[in-house]
């Protein structure tokens, strides 16, 4: 067992990450998602060793909490028992349904496959950072677009041929493009990034080259494709909350845990009753989501119905995937306010606010874990009080602040005033945007 991992290193399984409530502990299955009595056993140690809190993070991976330095090797050696194969290494992602999605442009598993043997040959794990990833996109219903790689690999059909896309440096949005590579020069020009960005040093990101369009410069068609029947994946945010038909015919139920937590008995009842519908895995994935196929259709609405009591997320117009919000209060030492129950009760109360035009933020103190970036709102805790930043992260100075018991009734302000104000057919974010700081801040503090 290995000393916990410093912050900003990635919490493997055989080195947790010490955090506010205990250690944390990561790990993705080499097979993709779990099979039932797997994900059972894995939530059962849970509640021996950690705090019976189960997650998924936004990029898809599942977090053990509440570890102790004797617990934690414990949990490792029941993961082996169960025969958990977890990767290590530097991640290599491809999609939650890659391989069985029918709308898929390839599938990105035998690239995948490609870059990790090669990682390892070059011996490339040893010389990248801790936070160095590489995203293999193969188009289709659920994409990667918004998961940041140091390397990025799109799928792009023209006519019959598929062609890789290649960024570096983000998500689909604000990655720098690249070019075109053929299928064969894929895993040349992936290599040659990390290589490249290896090259820079232990704290090197490919953000940090300045030479990468030269690389796949140098493969055969470097430029865009030269046709207009090319077809590249849409990259539009594409909710797990849905049933999928698969390729094979039979369907995929996907549900997110709210908040990306949940307990560890409600995870076991989700795959228990899955189990007995006849699947026979659960896929963690992105955005706090769990996907389960091989149902029937009829088999995915009977489940979707059952997760939905035990409070899972099934429904994608449900308020709470507008918003982020940390274990805060009790569970993280960190936290100054019970975030999750302040979210909770705030999107059961204002669900007009929340209509998925902006997220809101719930930190429970200005680390801001649950989300880096900036949001439109957002509500950190102290000391003395909850702060409330408009535009900004955790970390920027706040607008406003009112005592903590006010905190949910500063919310509640705030979704009042653009209730009143709110133009018809104006999204929330819009009206937030024209009522400006002041005015919010007003609303948020007003006793």
């Amino acid at each position: 067992m290995n000393a916990p991992a410093r912050r900003g290193a990635c919490p493997a399984l055989s080195a947790p990450m010490q955090t506010g409530d205990g250690l944390l502990a990561r790990l993705n299955p080499i097979a993709g998602g779990f099979s039932s009595n797997a994900l059972i056993g894995l939530c059962e140690s849970a509640l021996r060793h950690g705090n019976g809190i189960v997650e998924v993070t936004a990029r898809g991976s599942v977090q053990i909490r509440g570890l102790t330095p004797s617990s934690a090797p414990r949990l490792e050696a029941d993961v082996d028992a169960l025969g958990i194969a977890v990767r290590s290494g530097v991640p290599v992602e491809t999609g939650p349904l890659a391989g069985i999605d029918p709308d898929e442009i390839a599938d990105p598993r035998p690239l995948a496959e490609e870059i990790r043997t090669a990682i390892a040959r070059a011996h490339l794990g040893t010389r990248l950072g801790p936070k160095v990833s590489v995203v293999i996109d193969g188009g289709g219903r659920i994409d990667l677009a918004d998961i940041i790689g140091d390397v990025r690999l799109v799928a792009v059909e023209r006519n019959d041929e598929v062609l890789w896309h290649v960024a570096v440096g983000g998500d689909a949005a604000t990655a720098k493009p690249l070019g075109f590579v053929e299928a064969v020069h894929a895993r040349p020009a992936a290599i040659a990034l990390l290589e490249a960005v290896a090259n820079l040093g232990r704290e090197g990101r490919a953000r940090d080259l300045t030479d990468a369009h030269r690389i796949v410069a140098a493969m055969p068609l470097s430029g865009p494709p030269a046709t207009s029947s090319s077809r590249r994946g849409t990259h539009q945010k594409a909710r797990a909350v849905a049933i999928f038909p698969l390729a094979d015919g039979t369907h995929a139920l996907g549900l997110t845990l709210p908040f990306g937590s949940m307990p560890a008995e409600a995870v076991i009842a989700l795959a228990e009753a899955a189990k007995a519908l006849g699947a026979t895995e659960l896929r963690p994935a992105p955005d706090r989501a769990l996907l389960i196929p091989g149902l029937t259709r009829e088999a995915c609405a009977e489940l979707q119905q059952t997760a939905s009591h035990q409070g899972f997320v099934t429904d994608p117009a449900d308020p709470r995937l507008a918003m982020a919000a940390c274990p805060g209060r009790p569970a993280c030492a960190s936290g100054r306010i019970f975030t999750r129950d302040i979210a909770t009760e705030f999107a059961a109360s204002a669900p007009d606010l929340l209509d998925g035009s902006f997220a809101l933020h719930v930190s429970g103190c200005a680390k801001g874990c649950a989300h880096a970036g900036a949001t439109m709102l957002t509500l950190v805790g102290d000391d003395d009080g909850a702060a409330l930043v408009v535009d900004g992260t955790a970390k920027s100075l706040p607008a406003a602040k009112v005592p903590h018991y006010e905190a949910l009734a500063g919310l509640r302000r705030i979704a009042s005033l653009v209730r009143d104000t709110k133009r018809p057919g104006e999204t929330a974010a819009a009206c937030l945007a024209r009522l400006g700081a002041a005015k919010i801040a007003t609303a948020f503090a007003q006793e």
